[in-house]
């Protein structure tokens, strides 16, 4: 485990910690010491892109973050409670793709000496941990850094085989989990689009481009109409 911290180290581990629901507002504070043994099982995320970085939080009491999260309901897990603030943490690295969220054994990932670790306070007590371990050639170059679109093809060349989730997206509504469990066959949801507006197209959940959609051969499949740069797909 990394004893010195960044910058950049203190500003995901804020991000994380503004968007992780808790009955009090938690705060992250740099590990002083040995972490505690057999922290068990944790919600990792890898993050690809200008800066590279693996992420994990690990919790005391998980179904306590979950219930303050607004839910207790089996279909929704601790990994989509904790995804919004994993994505916080992982924007402040720059633009990238962060990949799907799974739980797994992190003590590898914690005990790394390029990792740096967070306690997460709850007031004085302890509610977990959070990791980060940079990984771009061992330099943190931050958000601010410039990184010309020749240089980024040729870190991310080295990954071109590596498979990611596109997903077409049509539209989208916040809903209550009440209201979300009260659905049934025969029920309509709006959506905030209009009929004939252009279609979403994600990578891994950043935006990428704009479509229209069409069927081919009684399939759905979408007609790319734009490509976004990078500044427009972060907006």
């Amino acid at each position: 485990m990394r004893t010195t911290v960044n910058d950049v180290n203190v500003e995901a581990a804020e991000a994380l910690t503004a968007l992780l629901p808790s009955a009090k507002p938690l705060t992250a504070e740099p590990l002083q010491g040995e972490l505690p043994a057999g922290l068990g099982a944790a919600v990792v995320a890898n993050f690809v892109g200008e800066t590279s970085a693996d992420l994990a939080v690990a919790l005391l009491d998980s179904d306590a973050m979950t219930v303050a999260g607004g839910t207790d309901s089996a279909i929704v897990s601790l990994i989509d409670v904790l995804r919004p603030a994993l994505e916080s943490a992982a924007a402040t690295l720059g633009s990238g793709v962060l990949g799907d969220a799974r739980q797994e054994d992190a003590s590898a990932l914690f005990a790394d000496d390029d990792t740096v670790v967070f306690v997460l306070m709850n007031g004085r007590a302890t509610a977990g941990w959070f990791a980060m371990r940079v990984r771009q050639n061992g330099v943190v170059t931050g958000p601010a850094a410039s990184v010309s679109q020749e240089s980024m093809a040729g870190k991310l060349g080295r990954i071109n085989n590596v498979e990611m989730a596109l997903t077409v997206e049509i539209g989208r509504t916040r809903m209550s989990v009440r209201d979300v469990l009260a659905l049934e066959p025969g029920a309509v949801i709006e959506l905030d689009r209009s009929a004939g507006a252009p279609a979403d197209v994600l990578l891994n959940g950043r935006l990428i481009a704009h479509g229209e959609i069409v069927v081919i051969d009684q399939d759905y499949a979408v007609r790319i109409t734009k490509i976004l740069d990078v500044t427009e797909g972060l907006a």
